[in-house]
């Protein structure tokens, strides 16, 4: 095996050496989130608010990272073309999808807004009783109330919920802004922050894929030279 090619061999273990540590911070960081956010109990059943959707796309990217780049290691280490080439393949199917999400992120920021405000609409209409239901479980959690504010409430004539206010539901100063805003902001704040991480982790991923293009040929070829 020439100089060249083994260079490239440990700058393609290296890499991904680093890379598995940061998919695995990534997913310590999404289950802390995922923690902080904690679940919600509806009904007997238990699962999680619509805001923890980042932190489990962050914990499903973060596993799918951490594969691919221990295949890349081995693949380094044995010098492996077949193992090489699939990391390469999974790397380059992964950098596709992601250049794809932020184009779309990019791209379609009000669809992308509007779907999350249909969300919180859709889980207002859908909770008919309010208090002590999905949609309560959800002003608890975002500390927000109704879906476009206290209105919806009055409107309804009811009585607002607890979870509606800061303090007493008798002073509206106390009232906690609309379901349907908060999470949009929210959400929004996290697409953006996805955006740019996703072309930092596309720029990764491209000289990885480069590096197992290069480390794979030049095995093939040193074991070709070595048949004859």
């Amino acid at each position: 095996m020439d100089c060249g090619t083994s260079m490239v061999k440990y700058i393609l273990f290296i890499f991904n050496t680093i890379v598995s540590i940061i998919g695995i911070l990534s997913i310590v960081y999404g289950v802390l989130i995922l923690k902080s956010i904690g679940p919600i109990e509806v009904n007997g059943q238990v699962g999680f608010p619509p805001q923890a959707l980042m932190p489990i796309i962050l914990i499903s990217l973060g596993s799918i990272v951490v594969f691919i780049s221990f295949l890349g290691c081995c693949g380094a280490i044995r010098e492996s073309v077949c193992m090489t080439m699939s990391y390469a393949v999974f790397l380059l199917i992964l950098l596709i999808l992601q250049l794809t999400l932020v184009i779309l992120l990019f791209t379609n920021k009000e669809k992308f807004e509007n779907a999350m405000g249909n969300v919180i609409e859709n889980a207002w209409m859908a909770d008919t009783t309010h208090k002590d239901g999905v949609f309560d479980t959800i002003q608890k959690s975002l500390h927000c109330c109704g879906s476009s504010s206290a209105l919806d409430y009055v409107a309804k004539g009811e009585l607002l919920p607890s979870s509606c206010c800061s303090g007493s539901c008798l002073n509206p100063a106390n009232y906690y802004p609309g379901c349907r805003g908060k999470f949009i902001k929210l959400m929004t704040a996290g697409s953006e922050n996805a955006k740019y991480v996703g072309i930092g982790l596309i720029g990764v991923e491209l000289i990885g894929f480069i590096f197992a293009c290069c480390l794979a040929n030049n095995v093939r070829n040193y074991k070709r030279r070595n048949a004859y």
